[in-house]
């Protein structure tokens, strides 16, 4: 016989559980359940099963037992969960790899008829073809504006339509046509919203980055921070060098407005006096970059030269 707990009970065993769980694990996924079922949560637990604890419960308990947790043991990190308990969701307790559990659980997704009254999670479009519905089920397809033919005594589809789209109310005539032709245009599973890392909340979307896009967002950074230190002359490692080259420069203009001058601004007083000094650099430039084509052709020449002597008879003449 048994024997069933009463609410009480029931309440006791489901602290004690989060409880446990709090102190095991140190990350946690925060999932929508929408529209997800009991079977399809089974078969999600059973996939995770190893290093991963799913927990699904009413907000209202999962927060007051936080609450009292988070007293008990005096850590507050736990306090970051109670915000992200809002509408249908539930935990996903892990000691593996976030990004790889995450992966899991978006593989459960099962396909759904579109009930009336449903908000469209995307757009739904009809295609082309032939429905194999017969003539007397045009009336659904006069009712949504969408263009037909009969072809062989069935109903055929001449054009794409987009039938629902994506944040709209599933309609009476929607659902209807879509569950005559047999289409179960959305699918549901657990969603994951946030990320709960050792005290850390932060997006799902982190999970994904690659480093190239850490180090092009570290890069933005730097670049932020230089700007900054540069409007308003505060010394840092990231704009440290533009502040030396500037200083180089305004050093280097008052040299060659006046009569100081340094090492480094010699060669350019040089230059300024006798502009014709550019153009003889320039020279010298040029033939050190054209001094290595024409070496090249040289050498090209040279071999053609025996290739040209061989072709003369083998060394015989005709007349041997």
């Amino acid at each position: 016989m048994v024997v069933k707990r009463s609410k009480v009970e029931k309440k006791l065993a489901y602290d004690a559980k989060l409880c446990k769980l709090l102190d095991e694990y140190s990350q946690i996924l925060i999932v929508a359940a929408d529209n997800v079922g009991s079977n399809q949560l089974q078969n999600i637990r059973k996939g995770l099963r190893g290093d991963s604890v799913v927990l699904m419960g009413k907000n209202t308990m999962m927060k007051r037992t936080i609450r009292v947790h988070t007293e008990k043991t005096g850590n507050t990190a736990f306090l970051n969960l109670i915000p992200l308990l809002q509408g249908n969701v539930g935990l996903i307790f892990t000691k593996g790899d976030l990004k790889e559990v995450s992966e899991e659980v978006a593989k459960y997704k099962v396909g759904a008829p579109a009930r009336v009254g449903l908000v469209a999670p995307i757009d739904v479009v009809v295609p082309p073809g032939n429905t194999g519905l017969d003539p007397s089920q045009t009336s659904f397809f006069q009712v949504l504006n969408i263009p037909t033919k009969i072809n062989k005594g069935t109903v055929e589809i001449i054009t794409p339509v987009e039938l629902i789209k994506k944040g709209d109310k599933v309609g009476s005539s929607e659902a209807a046509l879509l569950a005559k032709l047999g289409v179960r245009p959305f699918s549901y599973g657990l969603v994951v919203l946030s990320v709960y890392d050792n005290g850390s909340v932060f997006s799902p979307d982190v999970l994904y980055l690659t480093e190239d896009d850490l180090i092009e967002k570290f890069a933005v950074g730097v670049s932020m921070v230089s700007s900054l230190s540069l409007a308003v002359s505060y010394p840092t490692l990231a704009a440290a060098p533009h502040m030396f080259i500037n200083a180089y420069k305004n050093v280097l203009a008052v040299a060659v407005a006046t009569d100081y001058s340094f090492p480094q601004a010699e060669k350019v007083k040089e230059f300024l006096k006798d502009p014709s000094k550019f153009a003889v650099a320039a020279a010298v430039s040029a033939a050190d970059s054209g001094s290595a084509p024409a070496a090249a052709a040289k050498e090209e020449e040279k071999k053609e030269e025996p290739a040209e002597e061989s072709d003369d008879d083998m060394g015989f003449s005709l007349f041997d």
